[in-house]
């Protein structure tokens, strides 16, 4: 029998590669430090960390990835730059639908992928300015396996700390997300209500 926590470094990589996207745009920080960019990461690996482990159910731990990515991510960026294009001719209120659809699929994505590393544990490891935001360095420790590095990319151009991007050992994943949610609206032949409404739905 296969052990659950017997997963790869390239496994925790390419389960993640639907999982976090992130801005491609140019992001100057305002008032952002390194100190300030370090201490919204650290907080939010704490309650990673905490519903990892928490033993809850598979629906519960779904609710609470969508908090988790509701406080710390900055949603309307993330998803806007994994739309890409479709973006500008949507309709505000497709917009807003599409925002919070993609925030339930986005939250079921974390929740499958990380209920596997159960017994694991994130640390923030240091920062650093990078283009007019901060990259801020964390090591994956999973139980069996040597640690590898996620930097998470963190801006205040929304007016708030918060992470907009991810790269799994220097990997980015925006790429491989915006692929993923363009070939999904490619199938639907264009029909982003259709999108929408099957963002919400994937299980």
């Amino acid at each position: 029998m296969q052990n659950n926590h017997a997963i790869t470094r390239r496994g925790f990589v390419a389960g993640l590669s639907g999982i976090t996207l992130i801005a491609g745009f140019a992001m100057p920080a305002l008032a952002l430090n390194d100190q300030q960019a370090s201490a919204l990461i650290s907080k939010l690996v704490k309650d990673l960390n905490a519903i990892i482990n928490s033993g809850k159910s598979q629906s519960a731990l779904f609710r609470d990835f969508e908090a988790l990515f509701n406080k710390y991510g900055d949603v309307p960026i993330i998803a806007r730059s994994a739309l890409g294009l479709p973006w500008r001719t949507a309709t505000a209120s497709q917009q807003s639908r599409y925002v919070k659809a993609f925030s339930t699929y986005m939250a079921r994505k974390w929740g499958k992928r990380f209920n596997e590393f159960k017994g694991g544990d994130i640390k923030v490891t240091g920062s650093k300015k990078a283009k007019g935001n901060y990259l801020v360095s964390s090591l994956v420790h999973l139980p069996g396996q040597a640690p590898f590095e996620v930097d998470w990319q963190v801006s205040d151009k929304s007016g708030r700390d918060l992470m907009f991007n991810l790269f799994i050992e220097g990997v980015s994943l925006l790429v491989t997300e915006r692929t993923e949610i363009a070939s999904m609206l490619d199938k639907r032949k264009g029909n982003l209500d259709q999108l929408i409404t099957d963002l919400k739905n994937i299980k």
